[in-house]
């Protein structure tokens, strides 16, 4: 298998946008292309694109075709959609990387989009209630705050952990989002804000929680010899790892504070990339609520089991500490247009490898990853690098 890197990277401004589909496709191309300039539309031979309802908020299927013609991009190795719910995004920079590193293209654009405030936020929560299984959960009001407000409530009763180290997450992350300019939320908050933020499910307040956004990520991934003549600063791809658990929730392991699919995930991710946990200097992690992440340092080797509450309290994810998580703010922060969530994490990892992420630079990282989950479980873990071993 050939060695895969990024070379460039762009995002759109994320947030409840009057932008359109296809204008967020072009802000988010735009920029990326911008950001490796030797790269034309012409010059790319394939592109994936990571989508969850674009039938219901865009009205819009043959979304690959669409974008590439948007894009002015006519590929002739790959064009295909991706759809994974909240880890379409990586799942997309997975099948580019697959290709590339098979020999099939040398030029790959991934790129996520989503417009999910459409018509209204009333119908917005109606289409997110896809993502679980309609049929037998959803329709019972099991969408996924209950959800992880269970896996909250299993932790603290295992654990002990409590709502205000919960709360650190929420404020660790709009914290680091007043930093970026692209965030949907930019003022950051304060531990009695979030504590005092309106109850969404118990544990989960608002301020816990990530929000229904639009937005767009792209980024333009590269054979060796292609990133080497592009770039002399790439981003290597060095491991993933993908495992499913089940769909249903009644499918899974009975604690939902334990998931499993993370831990094999992540395994598989670092044993590829040749690296360990604590050789992770920053970390893009799925926070759709507060718990994800504190359970994301557990199931990523961070921290033990049951001590991740103690983690973020100590500021042991955060700068100065023993990892940098979500320095973009986070899904809470940053904002969670779905299938764009992915390829954002990994423009964030790009931008931090690169030391070009302005105000939110981690000091001197030399390893980053990304990790995105479509429900507790399965979980999608990806591993970058300055140095291609």
């Amino acid at each position: 298998m050939r060695k895969v890197a990024l070379v460039g990277a762009g995002v759109s401004k994320f947030g409840v946008r009057k932008a359109s589909y296809r204008d967020l496709i072009w802000e988010a191309g735009k920029a990326c292309f911008d950001s490796v300039p030797a790269v034309r539309p012409k010059d790319v031979e394939g592109l994936v694109v990571g989508s969850v309802m674009p039938e219901r908020t865009a009205f819009q299927s043959h979304i690959s075709s669409m974008a590439a013609e948007a894009l002015g991009i006519r590929p002739t190795a790959l064009s295909a959609r991706t759809e994974h719910m909240c880890a379409s995004g990586t799942v997309g920079i997975r099948y580019a990387y697959a290709f590339i590193a098979a020999g099939l293209a040398d030029l790959v654009m991934v790129l996520g989009v989503e417009k999910l405030n459409q018509p209204s936020s009333d119908e917005a929560i109606l289409n997110m209630g896809t993502g679980v299984d309609r049929e037998w959960e959803a329709s019972f009001g099991l969408t996924a705050p209950p959800c992880f407000a269970l896996a909250a409530q299993r932790h603290i009763a295992e654990y002990g952990t409590t709502e205000e180290q919960l709360a650190m997450v929420g404020v660790k992350n709009h914290t680091h989002a007043s930093k970026n300019p692209n965030a949907h939320f930019q003022r950051g908050a304060t531990l009695e804000q979030v504590l005092g933020s309106r109850m969404i499910s118990s544990p989960l307040r608002l301020f816990m929680c990530s929000p229904i956004t639009d937005g767009a990520a792209a980024v333009m991934i590269a054979s060796e010899d292609r990133a080497r003549a592009l770039t002399d600063k790439p981003v290597w791809i060095r491991g993933t790892g993908q495992a499913l658990d089940g769909f249903q929730l009644t499918s899974l392991h009975e604690d939902y504070a334990h998931w499993p699919a993370l831990g094999r995930a992540a395994q598989s991710a670092y044993t590829m990339a040749g690296v360990r946990a604590q050789d992770i200097d920053v970390a893009e992690v799925h926070d759709c609520f507060a718990i994800a992440e504190l359970i994301a340092y557990e199931e990523l080797g961070f921290c033990r089991k049951g001590e991740s509450g103690a983690f973020v309290a100590a500021g042991r994810s955060d700068y100065g500490g023993d990892v940098v998580v979500n320095p973009r703010g986070g899904l809470m922060g940053c904002g969670h247009p779905l299938g764009a969530t992915g390829v954002a994490q990994a423009a964030e990892v790009f931008s931090q490898l690169r030391d070009e992420a302005g105000a939110r630079q981690v000091p001197e990282p030399s390893v980053g990853l990304t990790h995105n989950n479509s429900g507790m479980g399965e979980h999608v873990v990806m591993i970058y690098g300055r140095e291609s071993r």
